[in-house]
């Protein structure tokens, strides 16, 4: 090999060095070399991403929630909240989760503990309160006096259950299909575009609280396990029963000591319904701060908004969602009506199930 030659396999291995160094340093750098890496021009800012994919663009609801959180969450906005303050409370049946197929979960329950298991003898105070039961289910009328005798009859229904015995109950009673639906379980009826509104709150620093009026134990073991649901069990609100230890008999609980081998039972005394006026008082408790933010669908949610909107320090809101769609859920015209006329009387705004969202429970569930 002459010299000349040799000059250029040198300078073919320089340039060949350059340009490994060069790619080498782009890899690093993750600069060029990953395809999947978007471009500039299609990073959508974080203030643009909307949440809310399910609702239709014009629902005011969607427009009024999504322009509230981003003033609530721009620390240069008049209508700022400090993230400690940014509390939210959902009602449970009618506003994130099926009511109406054909009556609320915790009834359901009931009636399948005291009628369909052959494990359990129904007493005659239970099977009293199943006729009450299914007359509310016949008739669409609600029994008076049902909301106390519904508590006390599963407290009695399920007494001597430990906490994890009653929740591993209602886990598997949860895979029931919808009767009233297919390609669908009785857990899985939740609302999606109320989801959403919880995925949104809580990406924004939002704190979000299911206040129900069913029972604690059976709301927790409803949400227990799901992967779209992010509420803790310590973030749920309800109707509450006494427990006691397996050991504990009669003694009062001022007079007894936890043993080694001690384990909560439910003791069969249903304690409060938490309804109406007793939602207020068991979030300034339990809570400690007042709402900026509600959410309901009935008479019995209507104390939690008024709270949550009067005389409150901050910016708040109030949603009441309206039964209105008689096609994909089992909708009551009549019922939603109402609901809309004391949106407009309270300040409170109105979301409306056939109007404003895109789906419900997802296009592959049908109602028969």
């Amino acid at each position: 090999m002459n010299k000349k030659e040799t000059n250029l396999w040198k300078l073919i291995a320089i340039v060949s060095m350059t340009l490994l160094a060069v790619l080498g340093a782009m890899y690093i750098n993750g600069i060029g070399l990953d395809k999947t890496q978007p471009k500039e021009e299609d990073i959508i800012p974080e203030e643009e991403i909307s949440y809310l994919s399910l609702w239709n663009d014009d629902a005011q609801a969607k427009q009024k929630l999504e322009a509230f959180v981003k003033e609530a969450t721009d620390e240069n906005s008049p209508s700022y909240i400090p993230e400690e303050n940014r509390i939210a409370v959902f009602d449970l049946d009618g506003t994130l989760f099926c009511e109406t197929d054909p009556v609320y979960f915790d009834h359901m329950l009931f009636m399948h503990r005291v009628q369909d298991d052959p494990t359990h003898e129904a007493s005659e105070f239970e099977l009293e309160v199943a006729e009450k039961v299914q007359e509310f289910i016949d008739t669409g009328n609600y029994p008076a006096g049902l909301d106390n005798l519904h508590g006390q009859g599963v407290a009695s229904a399920f007494a001597g259950m430990t906490v994890k015995e009653f929740n591993d109950y209602i886990y598997k009673y949860r895979q029931t299909p919808c009767p009233g639906y297919e390609n669908m379980t009785i857990g899985d009826a939740f609302y999606l575009p109320m989801l959403e509104i919880l995925d949104m709150l809580q990406a924004n620093g939002f704190k979000t609280y299911i206040v129900s009026g069913t029972d604690r134990l059976i709301v927790r073991g409803i949400v227990d396990g799901l992967s779209f649901m992010h509420i803790p069990a310590n973030q749920i609100i309800g109707s509450d029963e006494l427990l006691v230890t397996r050991n504990q008999g009669d003694t009062d609980g001022l007079d007894y000591v936890f043993a080694d081998d001690d384990e909560l039972i439910l003791a069969g005394e249903f304690l409060i319904k938490n309804l109406k006026m007793n939602k207020v008082t068991v979030i300034a408790q339990e809570i400690g701060i007042q709402p900026v933010l509600a959410f309901g669908n009935s008479s019995g949610d209507a104390s939690m908004a008024r709270y949550t909107v009067t005389n409150n320090p901050y910016p708040s809101l109030a949603f009441m969602l309206c039964c209105d769609d008689t096609v994909r859920e089992n909708g009551d015209e009549v019922k939603a009506e109402k609901m809309v006329k004391t949106c407009e009387e309270n300040g409170w705004i109105p979301i409306s199930m056939k109007n404003d969202w895109i789906t419900i429970y997802g296009d592959e569930v049908t109602r028969k």
